[in-house]
């Protein structure tokens, strides 16, 4: 292919799986992908690329101004905290992200955690390989509370598309939902009640807030203490939201009843981070940051990916956040 095409290059296409299509753009171009880009390897990949494609890779301004070439950096995620957008602001060069792929899958996984930790399955299969049930010598056993979530309170902490899709599969099921209003705020808004209020009667709590400056601890000690001993918490935020730490203290404590967490403070998390390091806690799930990621959610995100590429080139631009 002549080297005047426009040369699109994807720095980490193994964050979406092998199986899930990509159909070819609308106009001619090269195509360059790798499944990884370390920060060593970055500036050779970028060279002479017009379009970049990045899930988690940074894209700082260093980086970015070794490279005039590049005109967009379309984010193949919706978060785009990975690229220095004041940097593209100021220099013309337009960034895109994913908006609305995932509204069917997280509230589904934040669901099912929900479930799992309400009716403690966890707890009762870890019992049953620790051969429980075989000493007990009945038909069943109750080693752990199981508790219905028809008739539970959900307080759900962030409004936005997953909020409202989470709040909406709770009502389905019979949960009363409740919406918090943003921390610090002491007169809550029409259709909200107070974060302290929030955190009270909720015998679940979900987060699906942005993590920025003022959400980061949203949810630690002093929190987790307002809380209900028998309520639990969900995470399909960001990692940050909550202290990782004072939640493992407060699940050993009994200050809650249970925790299910798709989201970490630094990913890929090691054992060096406190829910990898308690991960045999019977009221503690874990998964490895894939509630956005149904086959139908990566199908669509994989679509918007391509459409953003495709009308940037056109001229009408889309999901524009510079």
């Amino acid at each position: 292919m002549p080297e005047s095409l426009p040369k699109v290059v994807f720095l980490d296409k193994a964050t979406i799986p092998s199986h899930i299509q990509f159909r070819t753009l609308n106009f001619p171009h090269q195509w360059l992908e790798f499944d990884y880009t370390s920060a060593e390897q970055i500036d050779a990949r970028l060279q002479g690329a017009s379009i970049v494609i990045s899930n988690k890779v940074v894209l700082s301004a260093e980086t970015l101004a070794k490279h005039p070439s590049i005109r967009l950096i379309a984010v193949s995620a919706t978060g785009t905290n990975n690229v220095d957008l004041s940097y593209c602001r100021e220099n013309s060069i337009s960034v895109c992200n994913i908006q609305g792929y995932a509204t069917r899958s997280v509230p589904e996984h934040a669901i099912g955690m929900i479930f799992a930790l309400k009716r403690n399955l966890f707890a009762y299969h870890q019992d049953i390989a620790n051969g429980v049930w075989q000493k007990n010598k009945q038909f069943c056993f109750f080693t752990h509370p199981i508790t219905d979530v028809a008739g539970s309170t959900i307080a759900v902490f962030g409004s936005g598309n997953l909020g409202q899709g989470v709040a909406s599969l709770s009502q389905a099921l019979g949960m009363q939902v409740i919406f918090a209003e943003r921390k610090g705020i002491n007169e809550a808004r029409e259709g909200y009640v107070t974060f302290k209020e929030a955190l009270q009667r909720a015998d679940i709590v979900t987060l699906h807030c942005p993590l920025t400056e003022q959400t980061t601890n949203l949810i630690a000690r002093e929190e987790l203490a307002m809380m209900k001993p028998s309520a639990i918490v969900i995470n399909t935020g960001r990692g940050g939201l909550v202290n990782e730490a004072d939640l493992i203290d407060a699940l050993k404590a009994g200050t809650i009843a249970g925790a299910g967490f798709d989201v970490f403070t630094q990913e890929p998390a090691d054992e060096s981070n406190p829910l990898l390091a308690n991960m045999s806690l019977p009221n503690l799930l874990l998964t490895p940051h894939v509630a956005w990621g149904s086959d139908s959610a990566l199908q669509s995100l994989v679509d918007i990916l391509l459409d953003n590429i495709d009308n940037f080139m056109a001229g009408t631009p889309s999901n524009t956040v510079v």
